[in-house]
């Protein structure tokens, strides 16, 4: 594919359709936070796990979490790559030690300086953390998107943000008119 043809996904959602094969995307929504021709990286952001915040602040050893702020928020499966590694995708334009800006507002963070402002009832207004990431080589996403795995939209952070995690994947669908109910998991050639 020749970057002259390229198009970004970057900011976009990724709707998995009915027939999404792979268990670890099936049924998912996931933010594309950066898209080039060497591949792109996502965050499922409708997989919430077990574990809670506060639960994340003591593991990396946040000791000085505001008593009113030992979050009960899950913390997503961001994607099934370095499910060990934290990503904290947040709105705001709050720099950060290590921030990649998304666009319109939209962060991803990977360092804990915002965890400790989160523990400290200090960060970003809207916030999302998730372990692990969603990670696609060279020419991978093009071709599952040929082969109709995903539909995509404009990201939403309302959507994110403030859609309960179970109508997360049905509103952004709903936003390019699409009811996922009435699609077919079957694939057909005419």
């Amino acid at each position: 594919m020749s970057s002259e043809t390229f198009q970004s996904l970057k900011n976009h959602f990724l709707i998995a359709m009915p027939r999404m094969a792979d268990p670890s995307f099936a049924g998912t929504l996931t933010l594309v936070c950066e898209h080039s021709p060497g591949g792109a990286l996502g965050i499922v952001v409708n997989r919430p796990t077990d574990l809670t915040l506060g639960e994340i602040f003591s593991q990396v050893g946040i000791e000085e979490a505001d008593e009113c702020f030992l979050s009960p928020d899950a913390v997503y499966a961001g994607g099934p790559v370095a499910v060990e590694r934290g990503f904290v995708l947040h709105s705001g334009s709050t720099l950060w030690e290590s921030s990649l800006n998304i666009g319109r507002g939209l962060q991803l963070t990977t360092s804990k300086d915002i965890l400790l402002a989160m523990a400290r009832d200090e960060g970003p207004d809207d916030s999302l953390v998730a372990l692990g990431y969603a990670g696609w080589g060279s020419g991978q996403l093009e071709k599952e998107l040929s082969d109709n795995a995903w539909l995509t939209c404009q990201a939403n952070q309302q959507i994110i943000f403030e859609t309960p995690f179970q109508g997360r994947l049905d509103a952004a669908a709903e936003s390019l008119g699409v009811d996922l109910r009435m699609l077919s998991d079957q694939v057909g050639h005419a």
